[in-house]
């Protein structure tokens, strides 16, 4: 904790430029000048240190973020303890960084005390994981306030079995279009597939009793080694098959579903659903997929955020101040 304490430190008195511009009640660089240290350096450093050891944090850190901004919206709901809070839900259950964002929430209350939501702090952490996995910077918005609520029976995430049109409603619901969800899903440029999510795909695709057709065979054959069919399904295999990118932040992913490379159904039906295909194609002979996945992270970031005089600022990421707020 020293060392990550003073790279924090250290990050934290290099100045950063940040613009102005706002998004409703969310701005670029809503803390600067309300402490003398640089808040999302001070994020940074923590990110970074833990980085250096652990490249798996990336995904992991961009997931959480997803995971949290689909229910209630971007309001740290998700880091909430509890015997039925979110992080009980069955998607949630291998959702990982959390000790990342107490780490970080620990280096800004000591530079910033009770200044930085914790919400920000995930949409702060995310953002870094990306840029030191090669996928370009972003600026993010900042003003979030923590939410209160936190219940595993509110947790409806987007399905890796939907079809492109369920996706695509999902997202909506969320104010997010086709585009955007197609760059969010570029997320899965990292990161990896526990079998058990993917399996019906090797040997009874939709109760056909054979494997998924679109699937090219010999990912077929390597993931069948992989995925026996009566194992438990908890092996994993890396969601972007190009073994070179498997943690670089890139538009490999999608070059890899055109080739039928796709792990997920969802993440498959996107080369081959009208609705997406041209999107995937573009995407993935292009060299702006860095700059257009950090708008499309800014974008899931405002989902029904808590601003103003809503919510709380949290002093621990787990618990809500008073008790007696939550439900």
């Amino acid at each position: 904790m020293r060392r990550v304490a003073a790279l924090a430190l250290a990050l934290a008195l290099i100045s950063v430029h940040l613009t102005g511009q706002c998004h409703g009640q969310l701005q670029f660089g809503f803390y600067k000048g309300k402490c003398k240290f640089d808040v999302e350096s001070i994020v940074r450093g923590v990110v970074q240190a833990k980085f250096i050891s652990d490249k798996t944090i990336v995904a992991a850190l961009v997931r959480l973020h997803f995971h949290d901004c689909f229910v209630h919206g971007c309001d740290a709901s998700i880091l909430l303890d509890g015997s039925k809070s979110e992080k009980t839900a069955p998607p949630n259950l291998s959702v990982r960084g959390y000790d990342i964002i107490d780490a970080a929430k620990a280096a800004v209350e000591l530079f910033c005390p009770g200044l930085v939501s914790c919400a920000d702090i995930i949409a702060m952490a995310a953002r870094d994981s990306v840029l030191f996995a090669k996928g370009g910077w972003y600026n993010v918005q900042t003003g979030r306030r923590d939410g209160f609520v936190s219940s595993a029976q509110d947790v409806n995430l987007p399905s890796p079995s939907f079809t492109i049109p369920q996706a695509v409603a999902a997202f909506a619901s969320k104010g997010l279009d086709p585009t955007d969800m197609v760059y969010l899903l570029g997320g899965h440029t990292v990161g990896v597939a526990h079998c058990s999510l993917f399996q019906d795909r090797l040997y009874n695709f939709q109760n056909t009793g054979n494997p998924d057709p679109t699937m090219d065979t010999t990912l077929l054959s390597m993931l069948r080694q992989r995925c026996p069919q009566n194992s438990d399904g908890t092996n994993s295999t890396f969601l972007d098959q190009n073994p070179s990118s498997s943690f670089t932040v890139d538009n490999s992913f999608y070059q890899q579903i055109l080739l039928h490379k796709g792990i997920l159904q969802v993440d498959q039906e996107l080369a081959l659903d009208p609705i997406t295909q041209s999107t995937v194609a573009a995407i993935a002979d292009s060299t702006d997929f860095s700059y257009n996945f950090g708008q499309a992270m800014v974008k899931l970031g405002a989902v029904q955020v808590l601003t103003g005089n809503q919510g709380e600022i949290r002093r621990s990421c787990r618990s809500v101040n008073n008790p007696s707020n939550s439900n």
